[in-house]
C-alpha cells in the first residue's frame, strides 16, 4: 500500500464478471504503446465488470446518493507498468449523466452515460449513440472458496494506468480479496460495435461477487515523455 494517505472510499457491489481470451495483435489496437499488456500464459484478457457503484466519497466527507450511487459498466484489459501490474479501461459507462461528469472531471477517466437498469437477476444497458448494449440474465451460484490461479489473476488488481492526451495517469487501489461466487447466465446479449473484432464468442469464463470496499487514492499524473514505449 502506498505510505500516502488514502483519498477516497467507494464500494464495488453486486459485480457480474465476464472473462474473456483474446488476441494480442487485436488488443494492442486498442491500448496506448506506453503500456505493457499483461498476460497469462502467454495469453491477454478482456474483462467485463458490470455491478453498482455505492458511497463513493473523499475521505473526510459523507457520500451524497444522488451523484454517489449509480450503476456502472467498465470494459477492462490487464497491463503492466514498470513492473507494477493494474488494469486499463477500454470503455467505462455510468448509468447517471451527473455521476459520469462529475466522476470523469475529477478522476480524468472517460466515463460516458449510458441507460442502465438492473434487478436481481437482470443488468441491462443500453447506449443509442454508440449502439451499445448488454443484457444480462443471471443466477447467483455457489461461492468458491478454492480460487485458481487465473480467478485471482483477472480480479486482485490494485492500480488503474489511463492515458490521456497528454499523460498516463496512475490509480491505486485497495482492498480485501473479492468474495467470488458462480454465476449461471440464462441469457447474454453484448452488443459493443467498436470491439466486434476482439470480443467474438462466448465469455470463456464468468463469475459473480458480492463486493468490496475500496480505498483509493489520488491520480499520479507522469508525461507521456517519462515512459519506455513498449512492444509486446
Amino acid at each position: 500500500m502506498p505510505t500516502e494517505n488514502w483519498k477516497f472510499y467507494q464500494e464495488w457491489n453486486n459485480a457480474i464478471f465476464l472473462h474473456w481470451q483474446v488476441e494480442l495483435n487485436e488488443l494492442k489496437e486498442f491500448v496506448p504503446k506506453e503500456l505493457e499488456i499483461d498476460l497469462f500464459d502467454g495469453k491477454p484478457w478482456i474483462s467485463v465488470v458490470a455491478f453498482t457503484m455505492e458511497k463513493i466519497r473523499p475521505k473526510n466527507l459523507p457520500s451524497f446518493p444522488p451523484i454517489s450511487d449509480f450503476d456502472e459498466i467498465n470494459i477492462r484489459t490487464y497491463v503492466k507498468s514498470n513492473n507494477k501490474t493494474g488494469v486499463y479501461f477500454l470503455s467505462i459507462e455510468g448509468g447517471k449523466s451527473l455521476s459520469c461528469k462529475v466522476a470523469k472531471g475529477i478522476s480524468e477517466l472517460p466515463y460516458r452515460f449510458s441507460k442502465i437498469k438492473r434487478t436481481k437477476n437482470q443488468y441491462e444497458s443500453n447506449n443509442s449513440e454508440f449502439n451499445d448494449k448488454l443484457n444480462i440474465q443471471f443466477e447467483i451460484g455457489k461461492e468458491i472458496t478454492e480460487k485458481t490461479e487465473l480467478d485471482k489473476w483477472l480480479t486482485e488488481r490494485y492500480a488503474l494506468f489511463q492515458d490521456t492526451e497528454k499523460s498516463i495517469n496512475e490509480f491505486e487501489i485497495h482492498h480485501l480479496e473479492w468474495p467470488i461466487n458462480e454465476i449461471d447466465l440464462k441469457n447474454l446479449e453484448f452488443n459493443y460495435p467498436k470491439f466486434d473484432g476482439l470480443i467474438k464468442n462466448e465469455p470463456n469464463k464468468i463469475q459473480y461477487s458480492k463486493g468490496v470496499k475500496v480505498i483509493a487514492w489520488g491520480k499520479n499524473k507522469k508525461g507521456k515523455t517519462g515512459y519506455n514505449t513498449v512492444y509486446n
